[in-house]
């Protein structure tokens, strides 16, 4: 059903308006016959290969397929050499789609590279993939990027009407709704899942379906855990966190979980999130985490839930600081353009007559011997001497912190604001 349904023309294709209405450059692209090469970049079911066949319809140019997911570069190269004696013979390209372009090698998407500088390969590839991270940058250079939208519920609607045309079978407009609300945006699934209703109502003897879900098993949310998703999903619960909403941070936790992401990495990435975006400001923070993690690992899923759910809930509510994260950043980055400091002579341990004559320990204080167990001293390089690399928030404990630094230090040190 997803081929029959499968458009010949600009328009007859649903979606993608952002790229393919009148007047839009890939539009023009297409129908002056004019492509330069491209890559298609969205997730599956949007229409990149659907799109392909509306270029093969309509350009004069030699139009070649080709599948990285079920062909080798064994027979992408003589394509390839073909296409470059037809161009130096004729002078006109060949176009060759190259559909799920990520699943070759960065070396093998090289193959590509020369003859598509030389302009006697148009290169449309499709990719389900980051093409940041998945296409070579040398060839991912000479290539535009356009970006392709889960289609929308109404785009859904429209195509499974186009495709009960020529059935004598009609869906009731809630069956439409839920089979648009759990294709996630994904035509394929959907008219997957309208030929499969569609099946199963015929052996019922059945003229309306009226309860889709009766007939169909629903997908699971689309998150793929090693693709794009993974990363978008993870960014997506941090920023939840540090934003104080526990209701997305649990959400998208969710999310990752039920589409089978690890477990013990949603875990880890929480424990670095109530260091980072926590900090002194709530030092429980990292505990929770910690304690989630732990309990994670001894229980593993399902059960692992509700401690993970507990850890990112109280990072969510929790208060804020990131001073520890820039303190480390800022010591590093002091290190780094500085990384020959020598550790002052009175902080250096002296357990030998030979050290001590040295000068090593000299002059050095034991805290604990003087009132309040503190003596206001100078313990960096002589060189930095006053200088704050931590500059604790005034929000949660870490209020009281920095209270009682700059009591304790008075003038030696100075803290922002």
């Amino acid at each position: 059903m997803a081929l029959k349904a499968r458009p010949k023309s600009l328009d007859d294709f649903v979606g993608q308006e952002h790229l393919l209405s009148k007047g839009m450059p890939l539009r023009v692209a297409i129908e002056e016959d004019s492509l330069n090469s491209c890559v298609l970049y969205g997730p599956p079911g949007c229409g990149k290969t659907s799109l392909a066949e509306v270029i093969k319809n309509r350009t004069r140019n030699e139009f070649k397929h080709f599948s990285a997911a079920t062909q080798g570069v064994g027979i992408l190269k003589p394509m390839m050499r073909e296409a470059a004696e037809f161009f130096s013979k004729v002078g006109h390209p060949t176009v060759i789609f190259v559909d799920e372009i990520h699943r070759f090698s960065k070396s093998q998407q090289d193959t590509l590279l020369p003859y598509v500088e030389s302009g006697a390969v148009i290169l449309v590839g499709a990719t389900t993939e980051n093409p940041s991270f998945e296409v070579n940058p040398a060839l991912l250079s000479r290539c535009r990027v356009f970006v392709f939208k889960p289609l929308s519920k109404g785009n859904i609607e429209v195509i499974l009407e186009r495709a009960l045309e020529s059935s004598d079978i009609t869906l009731s407009k809630s069956s439409f709704d839920e089979i648009a609300e759990i294709s996630g945006g994904d035509a394929r699934t959907a008219l997957n899942s309208l030929d499969e209703a569609i099946k199963i109502a015929k052996l019922k003897d059945l003229k309306e379906i009226e309860n889709i879900g009766d007939l169909i098993q629903k997908s699971l949310p689309r998150y793929r855990k090693h693709a794009d998703e993974h990363y978008n999903f993870i960014s997506a619960l941090h920023k939840s966190m540090r934003g104080s909403d526990p209701d997305a941070a649990v959400y998208y936790l969710a999310a990752m979980l039920e589409a089978g992401e690890d477990p013990l990495y949603v875990a880890r990435r929480v424990v670095r999130f109530a260091s980072e975006d926590i900090g002194l400001a709530d030092p429980r923070a990292l505990n929770i985490a910690v304690d989630a993690y732990q309990a994670t690992h001894f229980i593993g899923m399902p059960e692992c839930t509700t401690a993970l759910s507990e850890a990112v809930i109280y990072c969510a509510v929790a208060a804020k600081s990131n001073s520890v994260y820039r303190a480390y950043k800022e010591s590093t980055s002091e290190i780094k353009a500085h990384p020959y400091e020598e550790v002052p002579l009175m902080l250096r341990n002296a357990p030998t007559k030979l050290m001590k004559n040295m000068g090593y320990s000299k002059g050095y204080v034991y805290q604990h011997d003087v009132k309040n167990a503190f003596l206001m001293e100078n313990y960096l390089p002589k060189r930095l001497k006053g200088r704050t690399f931590y500059h604790p928030t005034a929000r949660g404990l870490e209020g009281k912190i920095k209270e009682k630094m700059e009591k304790l230090w008075n003038k030696f040190k100075k803290w922002e604001n």
